[in-house]
């Protein structure tokens, strides 16, 4: 019981952090996305090492994460997909896209579904065909007002999604898996960082260090939610972690609204209540799970 209250209350840590960390970037507005993520990709991978030796967890030899082919290939496409996820976060919170961000995060677990349905076989409830419905009118309603798709917020939403559909096929540790998507792509991301040197073009190198410790920060400070995560996951249940994720965009857009002063206007607020009825069915649909697997145990340990 106890290690179950540690891992919610870890699981809850983590999308808080991950909610606030729009305020990490409000010191790096208008950044250089590709030098940001380059910069992100070749700390994440000492950052990680640290992490693993802090928590004597073993790291497993070149030849085991070799023999597992399928695992690699799975891993260096998870990689692939989680930049270009990161890409439009970044990008959103550092040009004032707060709010779009928060709508990626709030359609992320329709996405997932839809993936559950095409490629694991699962079967939609009637709840989750329901938010699906209401995402997808939420999501029409912004295009027939403003006359284009809120493309930031699907790309998040649908890489994010596939990311977690890739790390179904990867069968090494949470920690390990993270370290390796950060080495596989580190040689590409120090390459152009020395290229982005030579050129006389890297915001990142010449504009002084407080810029350049900020870029290097975006490491810790991104991988900080995940290695609470990584944490929580086996010390809680799916359902709960489920429930919780809703913190981090529900933490993006109270901020876009509140503190950064984005526009929320009418056609806004009318997608997002259509997502946020889905969203709402599908939660009390899970807690209606939770209550009958308690009543169950219960009958049977004849409580």
């Amino acid at each position: 019981m106890r290690s179950h209250r540690a891992g919610n209350a870890l699981a809850a840590f983590s999308f808080v952090l991950w909610g606030i960390l729009p305020l990490y970037y409000q010191f790096l507005p208008q950044a250089n996305i590709d030098e940001l993520l380059a910069m992100r990709i070749i700390f994440s991978v000492p950052v990680m090492l640290i992490v693993i030796a802090i928590l004597r967890r073993p790291f497993p030899s070149l030849h085991t994460i070799w023999a597992d082919k399928r695992s690699l290939v799975a891993t260096t496409i998870a990689a692939a997909i989680m930049c270009i996820s990161w890409y439009a976060f970044t990008w959103a919170i550092t040009h004032d896209q707060v709010l779009a961000a928060s709508l990626g995060f709030f359609i992320n677990p329709l996405f997932a579904i839809a993936l559950g349905v095409l490629f694991l076989k699962e079967r939609l409830s009637h709840a989750q065909s329901a938010a699906v419905v209401l995402a997808i009118a939420g999501i029409g309603y912004q295009v027939w007002h403003y006359g284009e798709l809120p493309w930031i917020s699907l790309i998040m939403g649908s890489f994010f999604a596939l990311y977690g559909l890739c790390k179904k096929y990867i069968r090494y540790d949470a920690l390990t898996s993270v370290t390796l998507e950060a080495a596989i792509l580190a040689p590409f991301a120090l390459c152009f960082i020395i290229a982005q040197g030579i050129s006389g073009n890297s915001v990142a190198l010449l504009s002084g260090l407080s810029t350049l410790f900020l870029y290097i920060g975006s490491a810790p400070v991104t991988l900080a939610p995940l290695i609470f995560f990584a944490l929580a996951i086996n010390r809680t249940s799916l359902t709960m972690v489920g429930l919780m994720q809703y913190i981090e965009p529900t933490l993006q857009f109270l901020l876009a609204v509140f503190l950064f002063g984005e526009v929320f206007d009418e056609v806004k607020a009318i997608s997002f209540s259509l997502i946020w009825l889905g969203l709402f069915l599908c939660t009390l649909e899970a807690l209606q799970g939770i209550y009958k697997n308690k009543y169950v145990h219960a009958e049977q340990s004849g409580v």
